[in-house]
């Protein structure tokens, strides 16, 4: 069995899938040349911006009467070190390299999934496939792109305080991985059960 159904559309859900097509192509660009261009200031190497993670680290900042200094306690911050250790460049354009990956891959499942809801496949093994691709590739991106970063930010700290700083931190958010893993299982779930309700449901015409 194929699960192709015939196409019932309206002209405004055809619209509406093709501005979400456009959009996400838009996107996927977008997304690329943000990345290539990111990759390129890491290469070049010369005041790199990288950011970092805090816990509990004073800081001066000019926000008291007439600019004066107060200390504050950063959260979070863009560093500017002198050069970075080829370890710290291999982890940033890495991190480039899965964020782009894993955008691309999302959106190209998810365009090949509209496409064929909008030839009037869908519940099919194709489309669960998509899903199911779709979740992975970004459970992969939001798990694996902070670890890089990560890892790019301990060797900027390190050439900065010549490896004397230590409050460095390791973190991901788990919810929206935990989130992502979800949708992509209920997706996977709902268009397998979809497929076989449809075999089953075609094998008795």
């Amino acid at each position: 069995m194929t699960g192709n159904t015939r196409s019932n559309h309206s002209r405004g859900d055809v619209v509406a899938m093709a501005f979400f097509m456009l959009m996400g192509g838009v996107f996927a660009i977008m997304t690329l040349v943000q990345c290539v261009r990111r990759t390129i200031d890491v290469l070049a190497g010369d005041g790199v911006r990288v950011f970092a993670e805090f816990i509990g680290t004073p800081a001066d900042a000019p926000i008291g009467p007439g600019g004066a200094a107060r200390t504050v306690e950063l959260d979070s911050a863009w560093i500017l070190p002198d050069a970075l250790p080829a370890a710290s460049v291999w982890a940033l354009v890495s991190e480039q390299v899965l964020i782009a990956a894993s955008v691309v891959t999302v959106i190209a499942s998810l365009l090949a999934l509209l496409w064929n809801v909008l030839r009037g496949r869908v519940f099919s093994r194709a489309n669960t496939r998509l899903i199911l691709t779709a979740g992975f590739a970004a459970f992969l991106g939001s798990a694996l792109a902070p670890f890089f970063a990560n890892m790019g930010a301990n060797g900027a700290f390190a050439q900065i305080s010549d490896g004397t700083f230590n409050n460095v931190v390791q973190s991901v958010e788990v919810m929206p991985l935990f989130a992502v893993a979800f949708l992509a299982a209920l997706g996977g779930t709902v268009f397998g059960v979809g497929e076989r309700l449809q075999r089953e449901t075609e094998g008795l015409v």
